[in-house]
């Protein structure tokens, strides 16, 4: 049976009209190569909050890895923190590290992250830190949050380790008492490499000490902090690896059925993931405890949560794995009342927005609707055509929703207008009331919307082209490096920003 629909209750941090902006943490300025959780967080925070706005919206906040082009959706873990985001000058002060012996790699580019060498100068200061903070012994707080994280924390650190004593090689191919877990196998790996799992879990402490930090400073401003949440995890993630039931996956622990979605916007052959997809009924026999564990997980760190890809919660495209596209997977259906159900007896407030992008059926409608469930506009995708139905057409909008120019998977909005048609320039401009056809004229629309909500992005207050784009999905590489430089933060246009929230009564 089915639980009551949340009542507006659950959702009325979307009943008010009111704004934010869109900002990954790593595309903040910083003097160590990628931005972290120091001051210039705290300091875009403030003026956040001095501009009213009620939200800031960031990227997942998962490790990002070379293998996958460092893109936070294709994690080792759906759990843990990214160590390159942890502030070094906040390890200096709690006097773990010595900032000026630290050796930063000179000639760090301004504008986009050098993951190459900001990783192994991020990592090398950790390990001091890490260090410093085994040699005070300084482990109260410490011990509590490894036994609170223990449900994914142990396999974390062991798997990390062992990434490194078997690099480039996939844990399928690992000896076999490891890929299949043995436990007389695995007690005695976590003896053999209890140093360097103890570092792992230090580094760990260190991200969410910083992160809850500042997300109460944030809370104490009156933001609220949104964040994101993969659909999919990475089939070389602790999370595969312990959890091999729950994913599809072959005799050989190989996936037999990857992650995509059909030809669409951004691409004409599909979005071919390849992610391991869930094994929906093992999930369901298990009453979906690790999804249980998951959501509690983000609950905690955020006050607002995206689900990312949300009708693959409802149906999922598989692809057999090994396919060069996307194109010949197929529909599978999800448990999802059941799933719902049980997420939200856990989590009663589950403040979810969906991610409901793209082509949807009626099914993945009922879904959001019956659970009360915010969903996205995105302005960029309303004048490519002339239907009258085009959810994302400004009088088609709702009220129970986010409205945006763009999201992080779409070029900015200058970077837009160089790609488009006259055609969808036109259609806009009818829409503008005689203002011209440039990002401020299209970001009032957005803030104009019907919807509760709207989200702006930082390269569209700047109007920076299209160099700026987060992330583009058609490719898999020379994605998610932008960043702002010093003088682009200070530039951000906060002042305009508070009055164009006033004039479209979004102050919160």
């Amino acid at each position: 049976m089915n639980l009551p629909v949340p009542s507006l209750a659950a959702t009325a941090w979307a009943q008010n009209r009111s704004s934010g902006v869109l900002m990954p943490i790593f595309s903040l300025p910083s003097a160590y190569g990628i931005g972290d959780l120091g001051q210039h967080a705290y300091q875009f925070a403030e003026r956040l909050a001095q501009a009213d706005q009620r939200f800031w919206q960031i990227l997942p906040l998962n490790p990002t890895n070379a293998g996958a082009g460092e893109s936070p959706y294709f994690s080792s873990s759906a759990f843990a923190g990214n160590p390159l985001l942890i502030d070094l000058e906040g390890l200096a002060a709690d006097g773990y590290l010595n900032i000026d012996e630290l050796e930063v790699p000179e000639g760090l580019s301004q504008g986009t992250v050098d993951f190459e060498r900001v990783r192994p100068f991020k990592l090398n200061a950790l390990r001091q830190a890490a260090s410093k903070f085994i040699e005070l012994a300084d482990f109260g707080d410490f011990y509590a949050f490894e036994e609170a994280q223990k449900h994914w924390l142990d396999d974390y650190a062991l798997f990390s380790e062992l990434e490194r004593q078997y690099p480039g090689i996939s844990w399928c191919e690992w000896p076999s008492p490891i890929r299949d877990r043995d436990p007389e196998t695995l007690a005695s790996l976590k003896d053999e490499h209890a140093a360097a799992i103890l570092e792992t879990k230090i580094f760990q402490y260190f991200f969410f000490r910083q992160w809850q930090a500042l997300k109460a400073y944030c809370n104490q401003l009156g933001l609220l902090v949104f964040g994101d949440m993969p659909i999919y995890v990475s089939y070389d993630s602790a999370d595969v690896w312990a959890n091999q039931s729950i994913f599809k996956l072959g005799d050989d622990r190989r996936p037999t059925m990857v992650s995509g979605v059909p030809p669409d916007y951004f691409s004409a052959t599909g979005q071919l993931w390849n992610n391991p997809v869930y094994n929906w009924e093992a999930l369901k026999a298990d009453n979906y405890r690790w999804w249980v564990e998951r959501m509690a997980g983000l609950f905690a760190i955020y006050d607002i949560v995206r689900i990312d890809h949300f009708r693959g919660l409802v149906q999922f495209w598989e692809v057999p794995a090994g396919s060069e596209t996307a194109i010949h997977g197929s529909w599978q259906d999800v448990p999802t009342y059941d799933f719902f159900d049980t997420l939200i007896k856990a989590n009663p407030a589950f403040p979810v927005v969906a991610e409901d992008l793209g082509i949807i059926t009626p099914d993945v409608v009922e879904v959001k609707n019956h659970y009360a469930l915010p969903g996205m506009l995105v302005l960029h995708f309303a004048f490519f055509d002339d239907n009258d139905d085009n959810p994302y057409k400004p009088e088609n909008h709702s009220e129970l929703a986010l409205t945006y120019l763009g999201t992080h998977d779409n070029n900015t909005t200058a970077g837009w207008f160089d790609e488009v048609d006259d055609s969808a320039k036109q259609r806009l401009a009818g829409y503008l009331a005689n203002k011209p056809v440039e990002t401020p004229s299209f970001m009032e629309l957005a803030l104009e919307s019907k919807a509760n909500i709207t989200i702006l992005t930082v390269q569209d207050l700047l109007g920076l082209s299209g160099r700026a784009r987060i992330n583009n999905p058609s490719t898999a590489w020379g994605n998610w490096r932008w960043q702002l430089t010093a003088d682009e933060f200070n530039a951000i246009p906060m002042d305009w920003l508070k009055d164009a929230t006033k004039s479209h009564n979004r102050c919160h």
